[in-house]
């Protein structure tokens, strides 16, 4: 393979990287926020080393051509340009069917009482904290406003209010679902703004993790988040 072709691969490469993460915000659907300045440093590094490589390959002697080493690590560059013309979205209702796993609850002091006076906006993992938070039901009575996704219920009766929890990457991504009664189902995969009520357990928060209920009285579209995880 040519010094000229390892340029232009960590060329593009490196292009890439810095197109979704210094000149767009595509990075978030791959990455939590607090990323961008590893991804931009990183895209930057493999820029420099590529230009530095193909100017060094135009400026040297010509060596043996590989063609067939030179197609193979262009193979490299395939996953670049599908994020660049594909541009993959964020995990949606798909993924969230296939994650079976229940959130973490490792908050267990009591939350702060939340104001009144209009429906409190929570994300779907205080809301789950909330509900679980022992001792005392920060959520009794209280309307609250959750943004997520719709996901119909596998038995096709009711439906989730979802998103999509990462610690650093899409890879190890964990649905949080809040199920919704009192309102029509929404498109699947649709951003919907729910507005309602937490419904308690009969017999008190239960040792083992069961999905939490929200009172629907109300469910607006919304757009797509600028940051889709929490």
């Amino acid at each position: 393979m040519s010094r000229q072709a390892q340029g232009a691969v960590l060329l593009v490469l490196g292009a890439t990287v810095l197109s979704i993460s210094a000149f767009s915000t595509t990075y978030v659907n791959y990455v939590k926020p607090g990323f961008r300045p590893l991804l931009v440093g990183a895209g930057a590094v493999l820029t420099v080393l590529g230009l530095l490589s193909v100017v060094a390959g135009l400026l040297g002697r010509p060596g043996p051509a590989h063609h067939h080493g030179t197609r193979a690590a262009w193979l490299m560059a395939v996953p670049a340009f599908a994020i660049v013309l594909i541009a993959p979205p964020p995990l949606g209702a798909f993924a969230a069917r296939q994650s079976g796993r229940p959130p973490a609850l490792a908050r267990a002091e009591p939350y702060a009482p939340l104001a009144g006076g209009g429906a409190a906006e929570l994300t779907l993992g205080e809301f789950i904290g909330r509900v679980y938070a022992r001792p005392g039901q920060s959520l009794a009575g209280k309307k609250v406003r959750l943004i997520g996704f719709a996901v119909p219920a596998e038995d096709g009766r009711g439906w989730y209010l979802t998103r999509m929890r990462i610690r650093c990457c899409a890879a190890d991504a964990l649905a949080l679902e809040v199920a919704v009664q009192g309102a029509a189902a929404p498109a699947e995969g649709s951003w919907v703004a729910v507005t309602g009520t937490w419904v308690p357990w009969q017999h008190g928060v239960p040792d083992d993790y069961v999905v939490p209920t929200l009172a629907a009285t109300g469910v607006a579209a919304v757009e797509q988040p600028a940051e889709p995880y929490e």
